[in-house]
């Protein structure tokens, strides 16, 4: 064998161990990342269930919410039927109130306008009662 074969040889085994020396690090690599792969998987399993659970609690929450407002919507549909009642009395209250002053109105109006009358009225009442004493005194 000459010198060419012996370094041809010796390329030959340093490629093979370090082929051997990369296929291992490679199959290393490889079975830590299928541990971290089972890993996760068990960690999304984990997460699956969990969300499950999380999922039926939100969706009976979410029953109960529309329930609630249901509720809600129906007793505020009462409560404006009682506020419209109560708005009608304040608006009859307000009619009556404005009948009341336009009467006192009038009133005030026409004992202004007959009060010359009504004093003298009031004048000759006086004056007939006092006639009437003094003739039954008499």
């Amino acid at each position: 064998m000459n010198l060419l074969h012996i370094a041809a040889l010796i390329a030959a085994i340093a490629f093979a161990i370090g082929f051997i020396v990369l296929v291992y690090y490679i199959a290393t690599t490889l079975k830590s990342v299928r541990r971290t792969l089972h890993h996760t998987a068990n960690t999304m399993e984990g997460f699956e269930k969990q969300m499950e659970g999380i999922t039926k609690e939100t969706e009976l929450l979410l029953n109960k919410t529309n329930r609630l407002a249901e509720d809600i919507t129906g007793k505020t549909e009462k409560v404006d039927v009682l506020f419209d009642g109560i708005k009608g009395i304040g608006y009859t209250v307000n009619q009556f109130n404005d009948s009341l002053q336009k009467l006192s109105d009038e009133l005030q109006e026409q004992a202004n306008e007959h009060a010359a009358q009504t004093s003298q009225t009031i004048k000759w009442g006086e004056a007939a009662i006092h006639l009437w004493k003094k003739y039954k005194d008499k």
